[in-house]
């Protein structure tokens, strides 16, 4: 059976940083996103009232200010090998983030058969962010039961990756999860937990607890 890798993106594939803070870099606007990041975290706003403050932060936001944050984020080292290592061995690859798709979705470019962010309208914006499209964590999961239908697999045949409180609800519900860099709460879900910038390294603990394999 394929196996389906999910892995989260800000502070999981991009090393201590995450796509609002790397696209209001490019604004000029890191002080204002800290200050949402920080409410966030501390659960004094949810996804949807991020989502929508963000929104309005950028309002000159334009498609070179998004690939300018997309190609000078903080990437690990290797995210490429590994997901054309996953394709050769006929497994799928996806990313669910609770960042603005239209970040999220360049991901596509270097190789991942999926890529789901919240949904943001065009840049530059001309509409609102409706709060249906804001993933949560609870839907990071129901995301993650789409791409299992998708690629013909089930909740046995997945992994994930994550950092944070926000990926604990998809730790839950798979067998096997790397904790990338993460924060306690989430490492001490986990499977397994890799602390450092490649992702190969990370990949590699899969191999010792591959889902429907007898590790002994």
């Amino acid at each position: 059976m394929a196996l389906l890798h999910l892995f989260d993106l800000d502070g999981t594939l991009m090393y201590g940083s995450a796509a609002p803070a790397e696209i209001s870099r490019q604004l000029g606007l890191s002080a204002e996103i800290a200050e949402l990041e920080r409410a966030f975290g501390a659960q004094e706003m949810g996804p949807h009232q991020f989502s929508v403050a963000a929104h309005a932060l950028w309002a000159e936001l334009t498609p070179a200010h998004v690939r300018a944050a997309f190609d000078g984020a903080p990437w690990l080292t290797g995210i490429r090998d590994v997901w054309q290592e996953i394709r050769d061995r006929g497994d799928y690859c996806a990313v669910i983030s609770l960042s603005p798709s239209f970040f999220v979705e360049l991901l596509l470019e270097w190789g991942a058969h999926a890529a789901h962010g919240s949904v943001f309208p065009e840049v530059p914006f001309t509409r609102p962010v409706e709060e249906s499209g804001i993933l949560t964590p609870e839907g990071k999961v129901r995301v993650a039961d789409r791409l299992c239908a998708q690629f013909g697999v089930s909740r046995a045949d997945c992994v994930a990756y994550g950092d944070s409180v926000t990926d604990a609800m998809l730790f839950e519900v798979v067998p096997v999860s790397v904790a990338v860099n993460a924060r306690p709460y989430l490492a001490e879900r986990a499977t397994h937990v890799y602390e450092g910038r490649d992702l190969r390294d990370a990949y590699q603990l899969v191999g010792l607890t591959r889902p429907g394999v007898d590790a002994s």
